[in-house]
């Protein structure tokens, strides 16, 4: 089916990448659900991995003026070790469940900040372990945590750069941990391989063309278009499982 449509595909995750780089959630947040509809469930939780990796390698090189230290260590070391738990759960999981599951945290999660829009996590150090840890939870079961993580990151008033490319390096830890995991689980399969050259490509192109609009825009501006975005295809993968 994917050979089938692969230009479509392309353009798709073209997309996904530009509103990942623009929202500061990541591609994964609108990869997964777009995918999903090509391919099975785990197999997307493998390629996922694979093209973050290129991906958060183009952002770090994009967005290169400097890191949050603390977020990286009491945000980022929690996110690398509840991925892998999250991996190995999925596993053992329905993945037509998990599909339903990803596309009502979607909704929840932007209904939540559409709704509440002054809605914020208190920058402390307890709150930035335990949304590293939900957030690495999320990405190994549904292939996707940016959001929890972009919740919990905005609370400690980062500029756009640093924001993304502090993201960024987490998220690179993440994939490193959870790619390992997924192929020991099966996931990543030889015949897709010829999908990660395209995906890098896609993760360059997407995220050149990211920044690009991040320097015409405001972010709080697209951030409202993305939720919007978020809680349309969170309803469509709702719909489309049940």
């Amino acid at each position: 089916m994917l050979t089938r449509y692969l230009p479509l595909f392309i353009i798709l995750s073209i997309v996904a990448e530009i509103l990942g780089t623009v929202g500061g959630f990541g591609s994964s947040v609108f990869f997964v659900p777009m995918a999903s509809y090509f391919m099975d469930f785990q197999t997307v939780l493998g390629i996922t991995a694979l093209f973050h990796l290129s991906s958060n390698i183009a952002k770090i090189g994009f967005f290169r003026k400097g890191f949050d230290k603390k977020l990286m260590l009491y945000l980022g070391v929690p996110a690398i070790l509840f991925v892998t738990l999250g991996g190995f759960l999925s596993k053992y999981a329905n993945p037509k469940i998990l599909t339903i599951f990803l596309g009502v945290f979607l909704v929840v999660f932007a209904l939540l900040f559409l709704i509440y829009k002054n809605l914020k996590v208190d920058d402390t150090k307890k709150n930035a372990i335990i949304g590293g840890s939900l957030s690495g939870l999320f990405a190994g079961l549904l292939g996707t945590g940016g959001a929890i993580r972009g919740a919990t990151m905005s609370a400690f008033n980062l500029n756009k750069e640093k924001f993304i490319a502090t993201s960024a390096i987490i998220d690179l830890g993440i994939d490193l941990s959870r790619s390992i995991v997924y192929t020991y689980n099966g996931y990543v399969h030889w015949h897709d391989m010829y999908l990660i050259p395209i995906l890098i490509g896609v993760s360059i192109i997407g995220t050149y063309l990211g920044k690009k609009i991040l320097d015409r825009i405001t972010q709080a501006q697209f951030k409202r278009f993305v939720l919007f975005l978020l809680l349309g295809i969170g309803l469509l993968t709702v719909m489309s499982n049940i």
